[in-house]
């Protein structure tokens, strides 16, 4: 029998298809990778799940390093009094920063008054029931600084950079800010009475709200400076 060259081509090429066409997946197999494909979605939607709680509780919340100025709650760790070097300014420039960001700069209920602080970085410092009345923070840092229910009578901040920090419930009498950062930064139910603000920058929300402050007024001793002026209440920069 004679066989063309083209027979024996096509019967090649079917063999070499059904060689490596796919075997049909018995209906156990399909179960089992069905299943699989289920759990490997629910374990994706669960571990999406975990992660939107965890930005939710952060957000409801905030540590004071996450938080900023205009945040009302924060959650705060006891007072470590077994710290016998925590009263006492670290400044992260002299190669404590590492150490300083593991864990938190707490000055929390600690007296340091009359100090100089002058240029020293305290981003991120925690300070509640704290007296640092007359101390210099000239051009000093508090970025996201959380300075509650403290004192700072008399404490000068000049060309310093507090933003996103917090005053709330403090007292400021007599504080100088000439020519310091103070974007979205809270003074609410602070005492700002013969404070100084010539100069500092403040953003026109943050203008508002404390142009509200009833302790706005006064003049500074030491610059002669009108407070409310020195805000520029009434009237735009």
């Amino acid at each position: 029998m004679r066989v063309s060259f083209a027979n024996i081509l096509l019967a090649s090429s079917a063999i070499g298809a059904s060689a490596f066409a796919p075997e049909p997946l018995s209906f156990a197999q399909r179960s089992t990778k069905l299943q699989a494909k289920q759990e490997d979605s629910l374990d994706g939607v669960g571990k999406a799940f975990a992660v939107a709680a965890l930005s939710f509780a952060m957000f409801m919340n905030p540590s004071p390093a996450l938080a900023d100025g205009q945040t009302k709650t924060f959650k705060l760790p006891p007072i470590d009094f077994s710290d016998k070097t925590r009263c006492q300014f670290n400044d992260s420039k002299m190669g404590q920063a590492n150490a300083q960001r593991d864990k938190l700069y707490d000055l929390r209920q600690c007296t340091l008054s009359n100090q100089d602080a002058s240029g020293f970085d305290l981003s991120g410092v925690i300070m509640t029931k704290t007296d640092v009345s007359g101390t210099k923070f000239i051009e000093s840092q508090f970025s996201k600084g959380y300075l509650r229910d403290s004192t700072f009578d008399g404490a000068d901040f000049s060309n310093g950079i507090i933003d996103r920090a917090s005053f709330a419930g403090s007292s400021l009498k007599g504080a100088i800010f000439n020519n310091a950062v103070l974007t979205g930064t809270s003074f609410e139910d602070a005492d700002v009475e013969n404070a100084d603000f010539t100069d500092a920058y403040i953003g026109d929300f943050d203008i508002r709200n404390l142009c509200k402050n009833p302790t706005l007024k006064g003049e500074n001793p030491v610059t002669g400076a009108d407070t409310k002026l020195s805000v520029g209440c009434g009237y735009r920069r």
